[in-house]
């Protein structure tokens, strides 16, 4: 997936719509951990600050938790409209 670096929405808020929705949808499973900075760095192409605010907006969003050493794992997926979880 590529960034519209031009486009009315922020980097990070597309590479963490980009996680999202790759969390809904089951190719990153609860209990999986999501790809490291490094990863999503050459994916994407943009800094590392950019990766660390998407990260940190799935966090603010409880679908995902640092587990020390190890990484960042899903631990929930999104909730759709009616508050049932998606998939």
């Amino acid at each position: 997936m590529s960034i519209d670096r031009e486009g009315p929405v922020p980097p990070y808020r597309q590479i963490a719509a980009a996680l999202r929705t790759q969390i809904s949808d089951g190719t990153i499973p609860v209990g999986r951990r999501i790809p490291s900075l490094v990863q999503l760095e050459q994916t994407y192409g943009v800094a590392r600050d950019t990766l660390r605010k998407a990260v940190q907006l799935l966090k603010d969003e409880g679908l995902v938790e640092t587990v020390s050493g190890m990484g960042v794992f899903v631990i929930a997926a999104p909730v759709e409209g009616d508050g049932q979880p998606a998939g």
